[in-house]
């Protein structure tokens, strides 16, 4: 059944992975006093932007150029708020990066806002750590999060406790965990298995394959077999759109698992590749995504002020601003202090609402898509906000 892989499978795999950077055996970073800068809130607050500019990539600089648009777009938004950004290029190197957080620093930052790579991200955390600054980084690994880091990136704990709590309210508290042999693979099977385990869930059982279209497929029959004799209710994939998820959806349909009844839940957005929903297999299966209409308006206005589109990691760059620009508008000299930074009613971001949390991780507000009909429905929309309640 395998030989008859559908084409649009076949052409959506690659071995372009989710970026996932490795940031294994780094220190977090301590910081004493008050946790962060003050701020005279009647001056502007000078902010250091580090992007992943100089190393001659054409990729790399449109990246910059896009994440220091959102910022400035950002800074645009700010009621009665002035910040200074100055930019600095670390050319997605990591002693770089320690060298121009250092200097941002001595030209007077208070905060930083980047960078994006988390291996560069721990190197800023512990070069600013002495001189008290905190640093809202890019990356999503929550390896770096931790005493002067923020990491600004969704993580898999926060995509995957929204879709176990969801997964609740429908009566499915019993899982299979499938991930692809890789870092990302590795670290998304434990952040869905901490949070199956700690919403009072039970992991059946977790099955690996490797990143490969034969190793996937020398694997299909045993992901189904222990999905069916562990009474799964759903699977969690790890995999991507862009990687081996359509290969692994269409092979575990092949092998004789029935969506209806055991659909794949997945901690990366299917809907990066509309043809996706297309598949058979991932047909009754659920995402997490922000909230469209949000997202859709920052794209629209970005567009309309650069006459192009963001990259997609641009949102975040306009959210470390909004954060920023809210506490100042507070008036308080500790706006920029771990206190603030994680106040529990969180910030208004480029697509929806999200808070830092006092370990360096994040909290978003995420809706829940299901596939149906081969097109991506909203069962769940993303919170508003989240109030003044909550961790």
């Amino acid at each position: 059944m395998l030989a008859r892989l559908p084409s649009l499978a076949v052409r959506l795999f690659t071995l372009a992975a989710f970026v996932f950077v490795a940031a294994c055996d780094l220190a977090v970073p301590s910081v004493g006093g008050n946790s962060g800068q003050r701020i005279d809130p009647s001056a502007p607050v000078q902010v250091a932007l580090l992007v992943p500019g100089g190393t001659g990539s054409a990729e790399a600089n449109a990246i910059a150029s896009s994440l220091e648009n959102a910022a400035r777009l950002a800074i645009a938004d700010l009621n009665g708020v002035e910040v200074d950004l100055r930019v600095y290029n670390t050319a997605r190197d990591a002693g770089q990066a320690s060298q121009m957080a250092a200097q941002a620093v001595a030209d007077g930052a208070k905060i930083i806002l980047g960078p994006l790579d988390a291996a560069s991200a721990n190197a800023v955390g512990v070069a600013v750590a002495p001189a008290n600054v905190n640093v809202l980084a890019f990356s999503n690994n929550t390896a770096i999060a931790g005493g002067n880091v923020f990491v600004l990136g969704n993580t898999f704990g926060n995509i995957s406790d929204r879709l176990v709590r969801y997964a609740a309210t429908q009566g499915m508290t019993r899982f299979l965990i499938a991930h692809q042999e890789d870092l990302a693979g590795s670290v998304g099977r434990d952040a869905i298995s901490t949070s199956i385990r700690s919403n009072g869930g039970t992991v059946v059982g977790v099955q690996s394959y490797p990143f490969s279209q034969q190793g996937i497929f020398a694997r299909a029959s045993a992901i189904v077999n222990a999905a069916n004799s562990g009474g799964a209710q759903g699977i969690f994939v790890t995999d991507n759109v862009a990687g081996g998820l359509p290969i692994l959806a269409t092979s575990l349909n092949d092998q004789g698992l029935v969506p209806a009844t055991t659909p794949l839940i997945g901690i990366t957005r299917w809907d990066a590749a509309p043809q996706a929903a297309s598949l058979p297999g991932l047909q009754n299966g659920l995402f997490a995504m922000a909230d469209a209409g949000r997202e859709a308006a920052f794209r629209s206005r970005y567009e309309a002020a650069y006459g192009a589109a963001p990259h997609p990691l641009a949102s975040i760059a306009y959210d470390g601003i909004a954060a920023i620009g809210a506490l100042a508008a507070t008036g308080d000299s500790n706006a920029l202090t771990k206190a603030s930074l994680t106040r529990s009613a969180g910030f208004s971001g480029a697509a929806g609402a999200f808070r830092l949390r006092r370990d360096g991780t994040n909290e978003r507000a995420l809706a829940v898509a299901q596939i149906v009909d081969n097109r991506v429905s909203i069962v769940d929309p993303a919170p508003l906000s989240f109030g003044r309640g909550g961790s």
